[in-house]
């Protein structure tokens, strides 16, 4: 069960039924309330606070359960630079582990506990 978090009308929809499709399962909103293995993070520069959204992925993950943080592009309207989501990511307990080009205008960070090697 993947939560996700920040959907809108710019999210890539080609790689949510990616997701959906890998997993078997729909992915639920960020209002789900019972344990989830994994999160996924829609986030832009002017969607507030990224820890708050760490915080709340973290509410129901299951124990080395990965987020992955999918900002736009470096020069896509929206981008976050990588140290804003290190910084975020130190706030919430929680290191940056690799980042890369997931699909066309997005990239994507994958998050892990400190200390738990994943």
């Amino acid at each position: 069960m993947i939560q996700e978090f920040g959907y809108d009308d710019d999210v890539d929809e080609d790689l949510r039924s990616g997701i959906e499709g890998a997993t078997g399962t729909e992915l639920v909103d960020e209002d789900y309330d019972d344990v989830t293995d994994g999160a996924v993070i829609w986030f832009r520069d002017d969607d507030g606070d990224l820890t708050d959204f760490l915080v709340d992925a973290m509410t129901v993950l299951d124990d080395n359960g990965p987020i992955w943080v999918l900002t736009p592009k470096a020069g896509r309207s929206g981008h976050v630079s990588h140290s804003d989501i290190e910084e975020a990511a130190t706030t919430s307990g929680l290191h940056a582990m690799s980042t890369f080009s997931i699909a066309a205008d997005w990239s994507a960070t994958r998050l892990g506990t400190r200390g738990r090697g994943k």
